[in-house]
């Protein structure tokens, strides 16, 4: 609301001042500041929140101009159903450039994506028939008013309402779901996938978003030139989209257009020098990587929390959420492991193993270092694909499908090593465990629907109880990079039960814990399970897995040596020459 009500304001001083000037080069400066302005502020998405690096916006632009311009031109439609058209067009591209991103990050998609730009301008300049060539494509038809073509004061109005639209849409999709699981990929795709966030379809819609937006300024400035060649498309335009995203703040609702005000009017006074134009926009590029990374938009932002202190909290009995087990009958093991194996070349972590899970139980794996303990953890939970064997959950096979699709079943996990998002506050950390239990989809969110606010209000409250639960409450609001790492272990296994899981599997939860913090992990763990979660919990503290441990199931060299009751297991001769490397007769 507060977003709407400030895009509201801003866009009728805008409004006022369009409406009261005459001379053509201001409103000219307006409409620009407008049609730039939508480029960035889809861009935005794709890479302030997505980090999803793109040069390729030039070629969306032509995109949606040149959509407008044949329509009207050349196969006779109106200026409105062209203008429409071009970011239905624009939007179907996106999702052609969207592909290699399921294949290729970082610069290498870059490299991708600059690629399309430059084909896109080769054959915009290069083919006469349709796209007119160097000459380019003249008598556009322009959009009307009442029959009326529009006048400059016109397109400056529409543009404003347009950007308005635009920041007050995205503004109610980037502050919820959506956002926090575009921010999630930016951080860690895979523990974005791990709490259900479907990695591939977020990262083509924030492509889609940003071709929509690029490709609908492209129509506005080709139906408002009534012209368009290929000067209008060369890789400074995605340049310069990158650049109004990176000094006006990526990440950031306001950056588009702090960095679209202040560069559409620096480059109008300095557009009689082009070199020095340039030369200003690569120095700013550079200003804006090194010296200002949150652009200017952080100026205005709080700083971050310093690192802060404090022990573990004692776990609060109140109720979790838990997914209903409908799939399964009672008397089916709600985890079943049949003859799984593993080898990468020579090695191999896993070896004809099987077990089941009962739930309920803590279940405890482990193992010497190397027995395969988190190659297992990792066939369970989709990131590795198992060579032969099989895994039920719930009574469906899982072995092979992808790990957002496991998540969403119930099965949520940790990490031997952390991975949080560690930029978001713990409160963010853990609504994203709720990302795959919200029912509240593109349009609900983008169109700010009541059934969107609600979803969003039971996923807090959700939350809340969560966060109370783990002992987690006074820290809610702080970015969880800034708790201490004992704290931070707490964070991600409270985001794990926002999943609201059946099965809970923990990769070495008390590894970097002192001796009270893994005692008061352990009565986590078993407030956890009197909660009716199943535990599959890998771990090296011995007196631990021990004292909570229901089942012990020991691997050694990626074998199953052992399973059974603590005691029985910590007996086991097997066991023994395992951990203690001497043989069977002599332990």
């Amino acid at each position: 609301m507060r977003q709407a009500l400030l895009a509201l304001l801003v866009g009728m001083i805008a409004a006022t001042l369009a409406s009261m000037i005459t001379n053509d080069f201001y409103l000219r400066i307006l409409f620009s500041i407008a049609t730039y302005f939508l480029c960035a502020a889809g861009m935005n998405v794709l890479l302030g929140y997505a980090g999803q690096k793109s040069l390729g916006q030039a070629g969306l632009f032509a995109a949606g101009a040149y959509t407008a311009a044949l329509m009207t031109t050349r196969w006779g439609f109106g200026p409105w159903t062209a203008f429409l058209a071009a970011g239905v067009v624009a939007g179907l591209f996106g999702i052609l450039i969207a592909l290699p991103s399921l294949r290729v990050k970082g610069p290498s998609l870059a490299m991708v994506t600059l690629a399309f730009g430059i084909v896109v301008e080769k054959v915009v300049s290069e083919f006469t028939d349709p796209f007119g060539g160097a000459m380019g494509l003249y008598a556009i038809q322009p959009l009307t008013w009442k029959g009326a073509p529009f006048t400059m004061q016109h397109w400056v109005l529409f543009a404003i309402f347009l950007s308005v639209v635009t920041h007050i849409l995205l503004a109610n999709l980037l502050t919820g779901r959506f956002g926090r699981a575009l921010l999630s990929l930016q951080a860690d795709e895979l523990a974005a996938s791990s709490v259900g966030v479907p990695v591939y379809a977020t990262k083509v819609l924030a492509f889609v978003i940003a071709a929509v937006t690029c490709g609908l300024a492209g129509a506005l400035v080709a139906q408002q030139n009534q012209y368009l060649n290929s000067d209008f498309i060369s890789f400074h335009l995605s340049i310069f989209i990158i650049l109004m995203v990176l000094f006006g703040g990526a990440g950031s609702l306001a950056g588009p257009f702090l960095g679209a005000v202040v560069l559409v009017i620096l480059g109008a006074y300095l557009a009689r020098w082009s070199w020095l134009e340039h030369f200003v926009n690569g120095a700013l590029l550079l200003f804006a990587l090194y010296a200002m990374p949150k652009g200017l938009a952080g100026l205005f932002r709080p700083k971050p929390a310093a690192r802060i202190g404090g022990a573990l909290g004692q776990a609060v009995d109140v109720a979790l959420p838990i997914r209903p087990r409908a799939s399964a009958s009672a008397d089916t093991p709600l985890l079943a492991v049949t003859g799984i194996s593993k080898a990468y070349g020579g090695v191999k972590p896993a070896r004809d193993v099987s077990f089941s899970l009962t739930e309920g139980h803590i279940h405890a794996l482990i193992g010497p270092n190397g027995a395969g303990k988190t190659t297992m953890i990792n066939m369970l939970s989709g990131v590795i694909t198992p060579d032969a064997g099989t895994i039920h959950f719930l009574g469906q096979a899982i072995e092979g499908r992808g790990t957002e699709d496991i998540a969403r079943l119930g099965l949520a996990r940790s990490f031997q090593n952390l991975r949080l998002f560690t930029d978001l506050s713990v409160r963010d950390n853990v609504l994203l465990g709720q990302h795959s239990r919200m029912q509240n989809g593109f349009f609900a969110s983008l169109l700010a629907l009541p059934f969107a606010g609600r979803e969003e209000r039971q996923a807090e409250a959700k939350v809340a109880a969560i966060l109370t639960f783990c002992g987690l409450s006074a820290h809610a609001d702080l970015p969880a990079g800034s708790l201490p790492y004992g704290l931070q272990r707490r964070v991600e296994l409270a985001r794990a039960l926002a999943l609201e899981p059946r099965l809970l599997l923990l990769d070495e939860p008390a590894a970097g814990l002192n001796p009270s913090e893994t005692a008061l992990l352990g009565d986590l763990l078993e407030a956890i399970r009197r909660q009716g979660i199943t535990i599959l919990i890998v771990e090296h503290h011995m007196d631990l897995v021990m004292r909570i441990s229901d089942h012990v199931i020991v691997l050694d060299y990626g074998t199953k040596i052992a399973e059974g009751p603590p005691a029985k297991v910590q007996a086991d001769p097997k066991v023994i020459t395992a951990y203690l490397g001497i043989d069977e007769e002599a332990a």
